[in-house]
């Protein structure tokens, strides 16, 4: 197997053909299969199975893929992983930023796709062991009233516990581990995708505006844009 534990998968798309082949692809890994051709189904599956991964079509019956995206990061944080004829970088961009973990454009090959799925899931591994971001120490950060627990890819503020998904949380860890100080973009980028040789700057605002308004919505640090250079965090007062 390339790099990662037997797989509960709920593959969603509308043409029956790719749902086997993909199907036939991942079996040959041992991975277990959940089927789903049109988007009221695949967020029904998604919260009757609570698979370990989603591999998602854009262009489907009902709900298309965007608003699906948007549905199951509303139920969890489970990945998400794009399969899609769509290869505009608008369609990329727009599908990461409302929470898509990474994107793979149709025809593949057999082992691109696995080694999209072990990405995917090397980075939730990271992320739940603390070896993401940073020096990799799963001791407690802080930035005020944040507080990061790496080791239980946990994030509270207060109280409050905030809902991240895996990438949100590598970014937010190394925003904290630089203490407020500013971090260029491409290393920022290069945190929140450790697997991705080469990872696109678009990818950064949306995730960070996703993850601002998380922190917003309960009074937590501010992450502060500096143009053209990067970002940093601003610890709130109520620490």
């Amino acid at each position: 197997m390339i790099g990662t534990r037997p797989l509960r998968i709920l593959v969603v798309d509308d043409d029956p053909a790719m749902v086997g082949a993909i199907t036939a692809l991942v079996g040959t890994e041992g991975h277990q299969v959940i089927t789903a051709y049109d988007g009221l189904t695949a967020v029904k599956r998604f919260r009757e199975e609570r698979p370990d991964l989603v591999l998602l079509d854009l262009a489907m019956p009902g709900p298309d893929g965007f608003t699906v995206i948007g549905q199951l990061r509303a139920s969890g944080n489970v990945p998400v992983l794009v399969v899609s004829g769509e290869s505009a970088e608008a369609a990329k961009v727009k599908a990461l930023g409302i929470g898509a973990d990474d994107y793979l454009v149709k025809p593949f090959g057999k082992q691109e796709l696995l080694a999209r799925i072990s990405a995917v899931m090397r980075r939730v591994d990271l992320a739940g062991t603390g070896r993401g971001a940073g020096d990799g120490a799963a001791g407690l950060l802080t930035a005020g009233s944040l507080t990061l627990e790496p080791a239980r890819h946990e994030a509270r503020v207060g109280v409050t516990a905030l809902g991240l998904t895996p990438t949100e949380f590598r970014l937010l860890e190394a925003l904290v581990r630089a203490g407020g100080d500013l971090i260029p973009h491409h290393r920022l980028a290069r945190a929140g995708w450790p697997a991705e040789p080469d990872p696109d700057l678009l990818w950064l605002k949306p995730h960070l505006a996703r993850l601002r308004s998380k922190l917003e919505a309960v009074g937590g640090p501010r992450i502060v844009a500096v143009r053209s250079v990067g970002y940093r965090i601003e610890a709130d007062e109520r620490a």
